[in-house]
């Protein structure tokens, strides 16, 4: 039994009520926290931001480097307790979570090393006459973390702010307090680590987050979500025009032409799919299929999503775990009522009862307008629909209002890469799908967000580039 609490300049703060944490898959009981409040973000933003103006931690890119090493090794040596964690609290399965903590630990040594690397230029624009663009911290991050990676998607928020020399307010998600209790006492205990440089509060309901967003001590918001609450952050930080790097919502489409190699691609999607219960926003969404091979991928895809077992993500012949609670459990249910009304329901899904666990759906639909083609499901629920021809498959893919990413299945390496280049997506995987790692930048176009996480493009929101201008002779 553990209780998570709060972490402000130094010190755990067990202020604030105290609720349960439960196992997704069971209902039982994993531990509990505390909810934080307005008063505690400000206090932590207040921290982060003496820290910034009156240490030396955003001139010392050697410290910094030195505590991202360190998280990483203490990552490693909590890798298994992480993981146990990460499956009781998210419901996952343990491939799944150990997957993701080898990526976080990936992913901060990554940043360790770009840490001491952050490079500025000089221009002589005339003889003697320079300019100095020097790269420097952007100040406060203020970090929102999602329950469906909450290591993952902490890590690839807190380590380019770090690296760059931000200090950090970090709010966790409330269906995952006791995972970030537990990789943020990692991060206390590096010995490099300053007091104050990273705080967090735990969520009450919105107002932790909406406290963040409307904090005028944070100077930029780095948030993973919903496209919705996407749009309320950027509301909410428009009256102090606040920075924001957004990841938000995602509808990914596969595209199978006729010569796709169908073995590959029902392997690739059935993973790609069904990943973390769907519950990932570059999660495939949407098959779109050519004519001539509807019948026979259809047959494939759901012969696979029929054998997927779904359970326990302790479980080792679990292939597919639950879902993060039971309202979104019956929330998905009432979607595939209206799949079988609005298209064709190949394959229903059904809840297994004892926790939060829905099997796959697959559905065939013809009207892209329909809210099923446009809407972001997150869950274990695809659609299937048809093209003619190359022009008709790139119209369809790009017919919504998301561009987190997609893929293209094809044997014909031309088409392949017309095809990825007219695809408007952050991301676009050629005979594969849900590829992530630390040195590739990750993002969206439209609607699913602004910025770059991942990569050395990771760093750019968490900095300021700076002009200095002088003339030889003259300093």
């Amino acid at each position: 039994m553990q209780t998570a609490k709060h972490y402000i300049d130094g010190n755990w703060i067990d202020k604030g009520e105290k609720r349960a944490s439960t196992n997704p898959a069971d209902n039982s009981l994993v531990g509990n926290y505390h909810v934080g409040s307005k008063a505690l973000v400000d206090q932590a933003a207040g921290v982060s931001r003496s820290v910034f103006f009156n240490t030396s931690w955003q001139a010392s890119p050697r410290l910094r480097a030195s505590v991202l090493f360190e998280f990483a090794d203490r990552l490693a040596a909590a890798k298994d307790e992480i993981v146990d964690l990460i499956v009781a609290e998210n419901g996952k399965l343990r491939a799944e979570a150990l997957g993701e903590t080898i990526g976080a630990i990936s992913e901060t040594r990554y940043y360790g090393g770009l840490a001491r690397t952050v490079l500025g230029r000089t221009i002589e624009t005339a003889p003697g006459n320079f300019s100095l663009m020097h790269r420097e911290a952007a100040g406060v991050a203020g970090i929102i973390v999602p329950w469906n990676a909450p290591l993952t998607l902490l890590v690839r928020s807190l380590a380019p702010a770090l690296a760059a020399g931000c200090t950090c307010v970090i709010k966790p998600a409330d269906q995952t307090p006791l995972v970030h209790a537990r990789v943020l006492q990692c991060l206390i205990e590096c010995p490099s680590l300053p007091k104050g440089v990273v705080n967090s509060i735990n969520e009450n309901g919105y107002e932790v987050g909406q406290a963040m967003v409307a904090c005028p001590d944070i100077d930029l918001i780095s948030f993973t979500g919903s496209s919705r609450t996407g749009k309320l952050i950027m509301a909410g930080a428009a009256p102090s025009l606040k920075r924001v790097n957004l990841e938000l919502g995602g509808k990914a489409p596969a595209l199978i032409f006729a010569d796709a190699d169908l073995d590959l691609a029902v392997h690739e999607l059935t993973h790609g799919a069904l990943v973390m219960a769907g519950q990932i926003c570059v999660a495939a969404a949407r098959f779109l299929v050519h004519k001539s091979i509807q019948k026979k991928f259809e047959e494939r895809m759901i012969a696979a999503f029929k054998s997927v077992e779904v359970g326990r993500g302790s479980d080792p012949s679990s292939q597919m775990g639950s879902l993060i609670d039971q309202s979104n459990q019956k929330r998905l249910q009432q979607i595939i009522e209206q799949a079988g009304d609005e298209g064709e329901l190949l394959l229903k899904g059904e809840a297994i009862s004892g926790g939060a666990f829905l099997t796959p759906s697959i559905f065939r639909i013809d009207d892209l307008q329909s809210e099923l083609v446009q809407e972001e499901l997150f869950g274990p629920i695809v659609s299937i629909e048809t093209f003619e021809d190359e022009a008709e498959a790139v119209m369809m893919a790009n017919a919504t209002v998301y561009g987190l990413a997609a893929s293209v299945f094809t044997n014909d390496l031309n088409r392949a890469m017309r095809v990825s280049r007219a695809i408007r997506a952050g991301t676009v995987w050629l005979n594969s799908h849900t590829r992530l790692f630390a040195e590739g930048e990750t993002g969206g176009y439209g609607q699913s967000g602004l910025g770059r996480l991942h990569g050395v493009e990771g760093l750019n929101d968490f900095l300021e580039t700076k002009h200095v201008y002088m003339e030889s002779g003259t300093v």
